[in-house]
């Protein structure tokens, strides 16, 4: 802004007038090299008409940052480039978008098929949380097909999966279960958070939405929180407009007619998300946030790169490990997904994957045991999350799915000795270094003890 610009948005008022409006104009531009952040509860209408017609969103604008900004905007459409979808709505957290994405698809009384195999905070979202809206859940084996075929009902409005499971690293079959999907009338809605856009997009092998905790690899460095939905512009809820009707029947809030008549295919979805169920419930993202997390993203290829790389030499190092009864890395040869990953992942697996140490067979020492290794930890630090820049180790069943029960966790293949790991960006041999002298700790104890 020049200086006459300035003077001319501070004209002759008051000191009181001076210090809030004094140096600034709505609606100037700058010609910032970078993505500016614009942290404003609100924005600037220059007439009642144009306020109105946002309102009716008969044009698109800034109204309120409760449901968007011009820097959440940008992460948006960012986000939606990348995963080569045609709209993203942002939100405050990966659970959040997880729970809009649903509760929009789902209607009300709906059903979800869901994989058995997914993070323990969605499991108690789909469980719990969920039923209290009437949605209920059928959670099935993601590797059986049958399994998904007969857990459809007329019911059901979505299939639900992770791309690459947290924690265990199974990979989902995606075209396989899509087809299955589309084959019920559902779309398929797939958490790519482990996966990212840059190893892996889940559109391209059919699925209809992604969602992803940007918090992780993201924004990748553990600062900020935020969730993004992505509709990859597939999925037609004109073919059977009686299934749809929050797409397909017009609503008092959204004007004479319905949004997939007013938006179409891949905006009715989104203005869906922001004008209902981020506008009332308000989980909504700060424009800081969203500038940390679009910084973050400029280097994901990088950072997910070596991740990759590193966490692949790390487990093919601890396969041979005395204390570690089985390595979860389905970059591995004989891992169960190995060829899933080869066919989905050719630039390289997920960096979050899990051991097994060895068990003594006494439950109290077992628990010992990962304690002393855990604990033991120097470089990999003990922290609930994944994706970051740093090192990260959790416990699955004290810590993330400690809400499932023995069977939900033995279905998902997490054991009292299982141990997630988030491979950082560090020296991978600092990393490897670091996990074998935990892993010479978990054993001491017990080799004493046999002597």
């Amino acid at each position: 802004m020049t200086a006459p610009d300035a003077l001319r948005a501070a004209p002759d008022t008051r000191f009181a007038t001076k210090q809030v409006q004094a140096g600034y104009v709505s609606g100037v531009g700058q010609n910032t090299a970078v993505p500016p952040l614009y942290q404003s509860a609100a924005y600037e209408f220059s007439s009642l008409a144009e306020a109105r017609d946002l309102f009716a969103l008969r044009r698109a604008g800034n109204i309120y940052s409760r449901n968007a900004s011009p820097t959440q905007q940008l992460l948006e459409e960012r986000v939606a480039v990348l995963e080569g979808g045609v709209s993203a709505v942002a939100v405050a957290s990966g659970q959040a978008a997880v729970a809009v994405t649903i509760l929009a698809l789902a209607g009300r009384g709906g059903h979800v098929v869901a994989a058995d195999r997914l993070y323990g905070g969605t499991v108690d979202l789909l469980q719990d949380t969920l039923d209290d809206f009437g949605i209920t859940v059928t959670f099935v084996d993601q590797d059986d097909p049958a399994a998904w075929r007969a857990a459809a009902t007329a019911r059901t409005r979505l299939f639900f999966a992770e791309s690459v499971a947290n924690p265990l690293a199974q990979v989902l079959d995606i075209r396989t279960v899509a087809d299955i999907a589309h084959e019920a009338g559902v779309p398929l809605v797939i958490d790519s958070t482990v996966g990212t856009p840059y190893l892996i997009r889940p559109g391209e092998h059919g699925a209809d939405f992604v969602v992803h905790s940007a918090t992780k690899y993201l924004g990748g460095h553990g600062t900020s929180l935020g969730g993004v939905a992505v509709d990859l512009g597939s999925f037609d809820f004109g073919a059977d407009p009686a299934r749809w009707p929050q797409f397909t029947v017009p609503a008092a809030r959204f004007g004479p007619q319905s949004l997939w008549e007013r938006f179409g295919r891949g905006f009715a979805f989104a203005t869906l998300v922001k004008a209902k169920y981020v506008h009332d419930l308000g989980p909504s993202l700060s424009p800081f946030n969203a500038h940390q997390i679009l910084q973050g993203i400029e280097t994901l290829d990088l950072r997910v790169a070596r991740q990759s790389a590193s966490a692949q030499a790390i487990a093919e190092a601890l396969t041979g490990n005395p204390a570690v009864a089985a390595v979860h890395h389905p970059g591995l040869a004989g891992n169960p997904w190995h060829d899933l990953a080869t066919r989905y992942l050719p630039r390289g697996v997920p960096a979050v994957f899990s051991i097994d140490l060895a068990s003594s067979g006494d439950a109290a020492e077992d628990q010992q045991r990962v304690e002393r290794f855990v604990d033991g930890l120097k470089v990999v630090r003990l922290v609930a999350n994944i994706g970051d820049a740093r090192s990260l180790v959790s416990h699955p069943a004290s810590m993330t799915h400690s809400h499932l029960n023995d069977e939900q966790r033995a279905a998902a293949g997490i054991g009292e000795t299982t141990i997630r790991l988030s491979i950082g960006i560090e020296d991978p041999a600092d990393i490897l270094a670091d996990l074998e002298q935990a892993l010479a700790l978990a054993r001491v104890r017990q080799t004493l003890a046999a002597v």
